[in-house]
């Protein structure tokens, strides 16, 4: 996984964190759940990419 993928993951994390925050303070649920979605996004792309440098090694 090159830097720049690494820094898209991590602003998309952060992003679904401030949305979370913010559907927390506004009482939107909706704004909420996508905040937590995209973390979960973020959080799911990084460990596939670490399960791919496991199955290079493999070979």
């Amino acid at each position: 996984m090159g830097l720049g993928d690494k820094a898209k993951h991590a602003a998309e994390e952060a992003g679904g964190k401030l949305k979370e925050g913010a559907g927390k303070l506004t009482d939107n649920e909706r704004l909420e759940a996508e905040g937590q979605a995209d973390q979960a996004k973020a959080k799911a792309n990084v460990k596939q990419a670490g399960d791919d440098v496991k199955d290079a090694f493999d070979r």
